[in-house]
């Protein structure tokens, strides 16, 4: 399963990314904004810092929700560097525009999902991923982990290449769990990757083998 993290912030990014276990990043338009990041050529140059620090792919969002914007849009972000993959919304105009780009040979990911349906649409119309948001579904009571494991058996049914990346992950067991159900990628805090680390027998066990050492070597 690879590791995307999902931020605008270089220093995590550079941090995930000397952890050695990160294989790509994500952004939006609020985590753009979270940086301060504003006005067009900043955010497009910012894009390029980010795909500059991390060797994966990056999703750049468009902001557009017409389909002409969406691929003047697209095209002009996946121009920025190799790494780029315009993030589209699951809407009507953003199927019509990943088919289009599907055709062009750049790569999308499908975001704002949140029924097997819209995700069988994604990959029908050809993108590389689908973001199902599985955070903002367990905020209404709905188990967001139950849509990864549906997307994932459609694709795999089916034999769809579109990657199945979770998204709006909350926390480690959300990764644990979308782990369980073949998840392709998960894209989350920094905070959940390090959470991983965590387990008191670990740091139990660590301090035991230290005490000895010291017993026996002062």
């Amino acid at each position: 399963m690879k590791f995307f993290i999902d931020t605008a912030n270089l220093d995590q990014i550079r941090e995930a990314q000397d952890l050695g276990v990160l294989d790509g990043v994500t952004t939006n338009p609020s985590l753009m904004a979270k940086e301060g990041i504003a006005g067009e050529q900043n955010i497009l140059d910012h894009y390029v810092k980010i795909c500059n620090i991390v060797d994966g792919d990056v999703s750049a969002e468009v902001i557009s929700t017409d389909y002409e914007g969406i691929i003047r849009e697209g095209e002009k972000l996946a121009s920025l560097h190799k790494n780029i993959v315009v993030k589209v919304p699951m809407i009507k105009d953003g199927i019509k525009a990943i088919k289009y780009f599907s055709n062009k040979g750049i790569r999308t990911n499908c975001t704002l999902v949140f029924s097997p349906g819209q995700a069988l649409l994604a990959a029908k119309a050809g993108a590389t991923y689908v973001s199902p948001f599985i955070g903002r579904l367990d905020d209404h009571s709905t188990d967001g982990v139950e849509l990864i494991r549906q997307i994932v058996d459609t694709y795999n049914y089916y034999e769809f290449p579109t990657q199945v990346l979770a998204a709006s992950i909350r926390h480690s067991m959300h990764i644990i769990k979308c782990m369980e159900v073949g998840a392709d990628v998960v894209t989350c805090p920094l905070s959940a990757i390090m959470g991983l680390f965590k387990h008191p027998l670990t740091d139990i066990g660590l301090q035991q083998f230290l005490n000895d050492y010291k017993k026996l070597n002062g």
